[in-house]
């Protein structure tokens, strides 16, 4: 069977459809760079749908959506199921951030815990495998979408103590890239976002790197001296789903304030 053609942009395509009516998935809005992107997303005109285990309390949606104009959160539990809500709802899926999140824990390579890496392994591999196939079903029919994963820039230098946590950050990207491959015919853009020294309270909190010393360890650490905002990873992650370089695709995007 022959491959299918690519689409030519100049032919038409997500450009096309005003901004207010493209819609968006991110996963795990509240952490890591969830955040950064739903802020950025609804600045720059999208629907945005939001995912959180906490969203599927009422409550906590309201609240949620009480602070964000443009985002509606979703009662799905998991990030796979978010998606289906929103082609449901919409009956569209313009783009889709995976952002994927797991404690990088401290463990050395002879004390491996099975159950612990099976459950990393949920959360930063299989999690965002899922959202992918769920995402890609739907643009495949559309002709067009945007699938941004975001990852860790851990497996560029990796630390004694986090191989298994590296290592499926690593996975993870290499699925972006391979993915990428598979659905540029179809118009389907997929990248990776790598960070590392993101201001989040996921990994990089105030408390511990807000402080003088804290500024003072970044100043060592890395060239740019801080670390990398919620609005700059924002920002990064609408130009991936912008349309504005869509020959983008099968990139891992380093964000790391020069440390890699």
């Amino acid at each position: 069977m022959s491959p299918p053609t690519v689409l030519d942009p100049s032919a038409g395509g997500p450009t096309d459809v005003p901004p207010a009516e493209r819609v968006v998935v991110v996963t795990h809005a509240t952490l890591y760079a969830g955040p950064g992107a739903v802020s950025a997303l609804g600045a720059a005109g999208f629907t945005v749908v939001c995912h959180d285990e906490t969203f599927t309390d009422d409550e906590n949606r309201e609240k949620f959506e009480a602070g964000h104009v443009s985002a509606v959160a979703c009662p799905a539990k998991t990030p796979a199921g978010a998606v289906t809500w929103a082609i449901r709802r919409y009956g569209r899926l313009d783009a889709v951030i995976s952002n994927d999140v797991y404690p990088g824990k401290y463990l050395p390579v002879e004390q491996a815990d099975v159950t612990e890496l099976r459950a990393a392994a949920e959360a930063l591999l299989v999690a965002p495998v899922a959202v992918v196939a769920k995402a890609a079903a739907q643009m495949k029919r559309q002709g067009h979408g945007r699938i941004v994963l975001v990852t860790s820039a851990a497996p560029v230098r990796p630390e004694a103590g986090f191989s298994y946590y590296t290592s499926l950050r690593a996975a993870a990207s290499a699925f972006a890239r391979a993915a990428a491959r598979e659905l540029a015919a179809h118009y389907v853009t997929v990248n990776a976002v790598a960070p590392n020294f993101l201001e989040s309270e996921t990994y990089y909190p105030e408390e511990a790197w807000g402080t003088e010393d804290g500024k003072e360890r970044l100043r060592g650490l890395l060239p740019i001296g801080r670390l990398g905002t919620a609005r700059e990873i924002g920002n990064l992650i609408v130009f991936l789903t912008s349309g504005r370089a869509d020959f983008v695709t099968g990139e891992v995007v380093g964000f790391t304030g020069g440390w890699a």
